[in-house]
Order: C-alpha cells, then structure tokens, then sequence
C-alpha cells in the first residue's frame, strides 16, 4: 500500500506565494490545502487537523499569532511560521504563541522544505527512537513521564504537551537532577543549525512553567542554572527556595 500522504494547510493572504508554496509541496509528494485568511483557516482546522500547518502572520480577519494561540487551545499540530517580519522580538511572539518553527520571507524552497522535514520528524519519533525511549517511566515529585506512551501526567492529569514541549521535557526527565546545557537542549531536541537560538529555550521552558508549576515565577520542578542551562529537580522543594545559583528564567512577555 502507499504511504499516507502528509497533510499541510497553508494560510497566506498572498496569493502567488500561496499557489507557489501549495505547487512545490505537491511536487514533494505532499498534500497541500490552501487558505487567505486566518478566519477561514480555524474554521477548517477545526473540522480536521492536519499534519502540518504554515502560517503567515500579516492576515485578514485574524492574524497569524493570534490563530496560532487559538490552535494550541485544542491541538499540537506542528506549526511553522512564514513572514516578512524577522526581527527578535516578532521570533519571540511566535514561539510564545506556540509556534515549533519560524522562517523569514523571502525564502528559497529548499530551505522550506528543509524547515518542513525537521519539524514533521521532530514531532514524530522515528522508530529507532522509540526503541531508545522504551525505558522505565520517571517520576517527579507529581509529575509522572511515561516514555513508552509519550505522554506525561502531573497530579493524576494528562498534561497537553506540544511535540517540541514533550520533547523538552523528556530530555530533562531523562537527566532528571543534572544539568543540562542550552546548547545540549537545542541540539537534542531542536537540532544542531539551532546552536545558540537561546530564546527557543527560554519560551519553551517559561509554557513548561506554567503548565506545571503552582508558581511559574517560584518554580519547584523547571530550574535554570545561571548561564549553564536547565535542569529538571530530582527531588522538588515544596516550600524551600532554590539555592542562589538555581532561578527562575525572566518571563517571556508576549
């Protein structure tokens, strides 16, 4: 039998990058649906979810970061931001809304289709790494992860993880006690063309945050080793504060 085609929605309100963008991924063998506004995108994400969606952040009715905190309500769809605005803090506002990916316009194919594939294999284990990760669960003060079934629980609840949040996590249960190296992070969980994109990290750890912790500013479990990285705390504090090394990582604000 053939292999499932991946599916992929498109929303861009440009609509000779958007017959481009749908053209190319079909060539590549996927299966493109295209949109000109955020509106009528959520509209059909909430009919079906795709495998995949490429989202343009200047769009009418609703804007690419506001669609993309509406989709993270209710799926973890892996999502690729594609805009004009490069700059850092526009970087920020997309991964703090939930983005796995962000690519600047103009773009060549190669390096989308680039983008393309390390999201889509990020946010599914290949077999070989399901085998590495069929090891005995960890647990964490209330936290339990459980990787042969990918999922995590905190307090009896499952916890609604993004693929790259799931991945964050795992890697820092696996180390639960150590710490761990933002540059290990990125490469483990990201990739080795993320070296050095520290605020990936930072967003990530701060939607962890407030996920698990009662106090995401006061954290027990998510700890930040002063310009070292993270670590995952073995045995979490209820009460006493973290030594004067181990803080909390700044906020990011959207």
């Amino acid at each position: 039998m053939p292999a499932r085609k991946v599916h992929v929605v498109i929303a861009d309100d440009d609509p000779r990058l958007l017959r481009l963008v749908a053209r190319t991924l079909e060539l590549e063998g996927y299966q493109p649906l295209a949109f000109a506004d955020g509106q009528q995108t959520l509209d059909a994400l909430c009919q079906q979810i795709p495998d995949l969606l490429l989202l343009d952040v200047m769009m009418p009715k609703l804007d690419g970061f506001a669609l993309c905190r509406r989709v993270r309500d209710f799926s973890t769809v892996p999502i690729i931001m594609l805009t004009a605005r490069g700059s850092a803090d526009d970087k920020i506002l997309a991964f703090d809304a939930g983005a796995d990916d962000y690519l600047t316009k103009p773009f060549s194919v190669d390096e989308l289709l680039a983008r393309i594939r390390a999201v889509l294999r990020r946010a599914e284990l290949t077999a070989t790494e399901q085998v590495a990760h069929i090891q005995a669960p960890v647990t964490v003060g209330d936290m339990h992860v459980d990787f042969g079934q990918h999922s995590v629980t905190f307090q009896g609840r499952a916890l609604a993880l993004t693929p790259i949040e799931y991945r964050l996590l795992a890697y820092l249960a696996e180390n639960a006690g150590r710490v761990v190296t933002q540059d290990l992070l990125l490469e483990r969980v990201w990739g080795p063309e993320y070296l050095g994109e520290s605020h990936l990290l930072q967003v990530n750890i701060n939607r962890l945050r407030h996920k698990l912790e009662a106090d995401p500013a006061h954290p027990r479990y998510l700890l930040t080793k002063v310009g070292i990285g993270y670590l995952l705390a073995a045995y979490p504090q209820p009460s006493a504060p973290p030594p004067s090394d181990l803080i909390a990582a700044p906020s990011v604000r959207a």
